[in-house]
């Protein structure tokens, strides 16, 4: 284990119109973005994104969409990276909603969040198009992916052709914008509900920060393949902006069905992932050594080579060559958050030489709030705090243990119109993230506990299980649910587990069986048009009330 070394320098900047013309004036002719068009890889270098962002920026400002909130729901695209750095550039504030919401839900987010702009793929096109007339505060419609205007909605192509007109012409609008430090820069949605729903408000001061600071604690490379949902501030924070401010390519994985094909074709040396992701490579590894019958081999090989770096020997990437040429060859990192990693893995990537580096954060903190570090990483903590937030343990018990709370440049506005909310969480200057930690002897940060009610999914999703529990209880076969994380063997948290209390009345002349099969009917028709990670995977029913406290709120049993 090295010791802490001093923190990498960044160049330091003021907004990201600032970052983008220091990527321009330095490396204009590297590749900023790659990715697969009909077959064919292009590329689009830093000055190529500056004008193309400064060319659709100009034809929305002349048509008046300029200090606006401009709502993103797209797959991962090449587009939509574009569209969200001409966003972070101008006035506007960005509204990434997830595309795997339900046609509710996203009409919902993009509602709430005052989008004036929409811009839309073709995947989702007959989404908006079904649902334009609920969408009352959208004037605008974009389509990411059509080469030519509809009849209700604008091309981005053809936008973007009219805006070089513009800026060829002098037209300056855009390119003029300012903005202030503390300006809210984006909306992020931690829930799709009406009645659940809260919008994180993130600055231009916590975005920079995260940036700035993030790359201090952390490096990035050359070439990194982007995996993660751009809607997730992990992925659109701490993974594409920093990429760009390091002036690296990065490759976009177009689906989740890509990405060991995109592994090896585009080669990157390093990627942020979910554990899940990780999980899978593991797995693979393991399942194509025994199936060659080499699994013992490998696992001699680990010894051996572990035995050869106490000596001072380091040659994992040469007896591993195998495994790196999976990841594409030139793999130096991998960067996960989200949700917790197991010490296996950790052991296992460290052994065969890919740095496996643990970060913890929240999306009300940009989001990171503590990552290991290239050179001082222990994958079984979530590392040091970032610079420029302080975190520290509230209320700890005799082991330590106690609440994660934060403060500083990097913790969000509060939630868009919602001072309830906000007052919540923020109390004394300190936003209260709900989970439980300590730091150990090296002053890194372990999460040893969840929030009491927040599910995170070994996918890296969120789910509210109150959100789901609402629409439960629209079914009158159901008294009471509580909704549970499904764990592993491991202890993570696969999926969701619906505790019901039938209504007594209602299903007193039902058998055991009738009753179950009713209950999972209802409970099947009510979550099918939701993402399916909100889908509930087992259903216990029991036989009594759940017990509850003097105001009547069901307690939670928090050791299932």
């Amino acid at each position: 284990m090295k010791k802490n070394y001093p923190l990498y320098k960044v160049e330091r900047f003021y907004d990201f119109k600032e970052m983008m013309d220091i990527a321009v004036r330095e490396t204009p002719d590297r590749a900023a973005l790659r990715y697969k068009s009909r077959g064919t890889v292009k590329d689009v270098t830093y000055a190529e994104l500056e004008r193309r962002t400064d060319a659709l920026g100009s034809a929305l400002a002349s048509l008046g969409y300029r200090d606006c909130h401009f709502a993103i729901l797209s797959e991962n695209s090449y587009k939509w990276i574009l569209t969200y750095i001409m966003i972070l550039k101008g006035e506007g504030v960005v509204v990434p909603i997830d595309k795997e919401l339900s046609d509710d839900e996203a009409v919902n987010l993009i509602n709430m969040g005052d989008a004036k702009v929409l811009f839309f793929s073709n995947a989702k096109k007959k989404t908006v198009e079904q649902n334009r007339d609920r969408l009352k505060g959208v004037e605008l419609f974009v389509n990411l992916d059509d080469h030519t205007d509809g009849e209700w909605y604008r091309s981005l192509y053809r936008l973007t052709e009219q805006g070089d007109v513009l800026v060829n012409a002098g037209y300056s609008d855009y390119l003029n914008a300012s903005n202030r430090r503390d300006d809210m820069k984006m909306i992020v949605f931690t829930s799709g509900t009406t009645g659940v729903a809260k919008g994180v408000m993130l600055s231009l001061r916590n975005m920079t920060s995260m940036v700035y600071y993030g790359l201090q604690m952390i490096t990035v490379f050359t070439v990194g393949l982007s995996v993660l949902p751009y809607h997730h501030t992990y992925e659109a924070i701490c993974d594409i902006l920093p990429s760009l401010h390091k002036h690296c390519t990065i490759c976009v994985n177009e689906n989740l069905r890509a990405v060991s094909e995109n592994l090896k074709l585009y080669k990157p040396d390093y990627i942020m992932l979910v554990p899940v992701f990780v999980e899978f490579f593991y797995n693979a590894i393991w399942k194509k050594a025994e199936k060659a019958g080499k699994a013992a081999a490998l696992r001699n090989l680990i010894k051996t080579s572990n035995a050869l770096r106490r000596a001072g020997i380091d040659m994992r990437r040469k007896l591993f060559a195998n495994i790196h040429e999976g990841f594409g060859g030139n793999i130096k990192m991998v960067v996960t958050g989200g949700a917790p990693i197991r010490e296996e893995l950790g052991e296992f990537f460290d052994s065969v030489g890919i740095n496996l580096m643990n970060g913890y954060g929240i999306t009300e903190c940009s989001p990171m709030l503590a990552v290991n570090r290239n050179e001082y990483s222990d994958y079984r903590t979530v590392g040091l705090p970032v610079p420029c937030t302080e975190v520290r343990i509230e209320d700890p018990d005799e082991a330590g243990d106690g609440e994660v709370v934060a403060r500083g440049e990097t913790v969000m506005l509060g939630y868009y119109k919602n001072p309830e909310a906000t007052a919540e969480v923020m109390r004394g200057g300190w936003f209260h993230t709900g989970d439980i930690g300590h730091f150990n002897s090296d002053g890194r940060l372990v999460i040893t506990g969840r929030k009491k009610n927040l599910i995170v999914l070994k996918n890296g999703k969120n789910v509210y299980p109150e959100e789901i529990e609402e629409y439960l209880l629209s079914s009158p076969l159901i008294a009471e649910v509580v909704v549970y994380g499904e764990r592993d063997g491991s202890g993570q948290e696969t999926g969701l587990l619906a505790e019901i209390y039938p209504d007594p009345d209602r299903t007193k002349d039902m058998t055991d069986k009738e009753k179950e099969e009713a209950i999972r009917a209802d409970v099947k028709k009510i979550i099918e048009p939701h993402a399916s990670y909100k889908h509930i995977n087992s259903i216990v029913l029991r036989d009594r009330e759940f017990d509850k406290t003097t105001s009547k709120k069901i307690k939670r049993d928090y050791t299932r």
